[in-house]
């Protein structure tokens, strides 16, 4: 057996003024044991590892040169932020990280009166930092404000804004460049490439570039070299004015498994420390995995198709496309804005660009979708990953609202599959119709595979859904893979379940089919209930005149917290028992208003409702 190992200084430092309170002499000590503590706990818990691992000597530099959390410090998306959590009171509760009712992930200002600023998505940093500056000068209070960004974050317009504005306004402002040559996977981009070759040769490109902005700029240094990094922060933290320090790290540092795999290593579920072996039984395939297979197999057929990524390689599931269609494949950064109007340029050439892209990170570019590509009519598609709950990276990251700022939007067909098989249909179906188009699907298991070593599907028929099941008195209108729950709780009270496949255009003529038969409609969605696909078929409703029961079934007007998918779910009252509660509830509520239906509500036998008892009866989610 191994021998436990101790983190002695580590242990009596839960707030930085304790940091603050040892000899310099010490933090050397300090950050060996919390790089070994951060390495034993997320092996244990899961989450981001190697940007954390990147930064354990700047987060101790940071809280030891500034008096926090009266300076603030900003950290930009906070993947890195794990040892700054540890420095800061949350040693012991990083077990529960990204878990139901532990700590999150990312930077929440609710969490800790060390977190200067809520973080999730990247590239905010330096503007929230300069309004915290902006606002000292304008209050007259003496307190510092720090941004800490990545080179991977610097890609983004935002940060250009914040920096131009900055710099033109001559504000108090320390920048901290944290340049470890990543984002999740390698950098892009000619910034990227000059702050690299800063390392080899003067610091003339970098000085020249962030000066031009008005900064006062210093470095490169090693941003493991901890007596340098302490040295530095002391020299620049009272100087006045616009300033960047530029600070060289290596993502993963000190594990050597990551440093030599920092993109395995970036987020991980639990893993062995001594092997480096991630465990855990094979993960079924992903809506994500089906379209990368999806998109290669459409590109080898139509030599139009060229695919963006904002910086999502990995994640959107296109390491084998930029490996098969290099000079097809387009990663621009983090930079979503320009992804959107970039790809609207790629389809007036008359090719058929696919954004591929997270749906919080197309919140980002809503002024580009509608202006640069829906008013113009180009037929880029936009393949919409991390639609609904996410899981473990919490309110920032679930995509609950893509369907309704989307569906305002003239000239765009948008489409959300029930299976693997649909997603590659819909997919086919986009790129086929030459208009904009969107479809969107979830961060999970795929409900019926698709077959990747089999042709692709022909298209869909435009705004058409199929009836899943028949049955009377309520009809069920899912849209997306939330259609394998309605036909689990239809095969309990023998509702009739349509897959309405689009959401723009919907099938009219199926929900007028369906009202004739059933006494209530129910709709649902992944997404906010607040102009959601629900929403749609209620205006079509009353364009038409008709007065009918409808259930809108959607993610809550609330924030839905970090836990596992299926807790998530549950908490949205999206799961089978959840969905049922709630049609049982309306048609009680019907009744209580002596609504007369055809067919009341009853379950098709006693086991069935004994399941269903158990299942609404049973205590909150573990």
């Amino acid at each position: 057996m191994r021998s436990p190992i101790t983190h002695s200084l580590l242990e009596g430092i839960d707030e930085p003024a304790q940091l603050r309170a040892l000899p310099a002499t010490a933090l050397g000590t300090v950050a060996d044991e919390l790089r070994t503590f951060l390495l034993e706990s997320v092996a244990r818990s899961g989450g981001h590892l190697a940007s954390g691992l990147g930064t354990v000597e700047l987060s101790i530099a940071l809280h030891y040169c500034l008096d926090t959390p009266h300076d603030e410090v900003v950290w930009d998306v906070g993947h890195q932020c794990y040892p700054h959590k540890i420095l800061t009171g949350r040693r012991t509760a990083l077990s529960n990280i990204r878990k139901r009712q532990g700590i999150s992930g990312f930077l929440k200002r609710d969490e800790s009166r060390f977190d200067a600023f809520g973080a999730g998505h990247s590239s905010t940093s330096i503007s929230a930092a300069l309004g915290m500056a902006c606002a000292a000068k304008q209050l007259g209070t003496r307190k510092r404000a720090v941004a800490v960004i990545g080179d991977g974050a610097l890609t983004a317009g935002l940060a250009f804004e914040a920096l131009d504005h900055a710099g033109g306004v001559g504000a108090d402002l320390l920048v901290i460049l944290n340049d470890n040559g990543m984002s999740i996977s390698e950098n892009v981009g000619a910034l990227s490439q000059r702050l690299t070759n800063s390392e080899r040769q003067p610091a003339a490109d970098a000085r020249g570039f962030f000066g031009a902005l008005g900064f006062d700029y210093h470095g490169p240094i090693d941003g493991h070299d901890l007596p340098k990094l302490l040295q530095c922060l002391h020299d620049l933290r009272d100087q006045t004015g616009p300033r960047l320090l530029h600070v060289l790290t290596c993502k993963g540092k000190g594990y050597e498994p990551a440093e030599a795999d920092p993109i395995k290593y970036h987020g991980v579920t639990p893993f062995d420390t001594e092997t480096g072996i991630i465990g855990g039984k094979p993960a079924p395939m992903t809506y994500t995995q089906i379209f990368g297979d999806s998109v290669c197999d459409l590109a080898a057929e139509d030599s139009r198709i060229a695919v963006v990524t904002p910086a999502m390689r990995e994640g959107s599931g296109l390491v084998a496309f930029a490996r098969q269609f290099p000079d097809r494949y387009h990663d621009v950064g983090i930079a979503e804005q320009h992804a959107v109007t970039f790809a609207a340029g790629l389809a007036t050439q008359g090719l058929r660009p696919i954004v591929a892209i997270y749906s919080t990170f197309l919140q980002r570019a809503f002024d580009q979708v509608v202006h640069d590509v829906c008013l113009q009519g180009l037929p880029v598609t936009f393949a919409i990953d991390r639609a609904g709950l996410v899981g473990p990276d919490g309110a920032t990251h679930n995509g609950s609202l893509d369907l309704s700022f989307l569906r305002c939007v003239p000239n765009l067909t948008i489409m959300a599959p029930a299976s693997g098989a649909e997603l590659r249909a819909m997919l086919r179906t986009a790129v086929e119709l030459g208009s904009p188009c969107a479809l969107r699907y979830p961060r999970t298991a795929a409900v019926g595979l698709a077959a990747a070593d089999q042709p692709l599907p022909r298209a869909l028929p435009l705004g058409r859904g199929e009836l899943l099941r028949r049955g009377s008195g309520i009809a069920m209108l899912a849209f997306g893979p939330i259609a394998d729950a309605a036909h689990e709780v239809a095969d309990i009270i023998d509702a009739s379940v349509a897959n309405m496949r689009y959401i723009k255009p919907l099938d009219e003529a199926l929900i007028l089919e369906l009202i004739s038969q059933h006494d209530v409609l129910v709709t649902l969605e992944e997404n906010a209930i607040a102009g959601g696909a629900g929403s749609a078929v209620a205006e079509f409703l009353a364009s038409q005149g008709i007065q009918t029961s409808v259930l809108r079934l959607g993610l809550p007007d609330q924030s839905i917290e970090h836990g596992t998918r299926e807790q998530c779910m549950h908490d949205a009252g999206l799961d089978v028992a959840g969905i049922f509660d709630a049609i049982a509830r309306h048609c009680a509520l019907l009744e209580s208003q002596q609504v007369r239906l055809k067919r009341p509500l009853r379950l098709r036998d006693n086991a069935m409702f004994n399941g269903v008892l158990r299942l609404l009866t049973r205590s909150q989610l573990g």
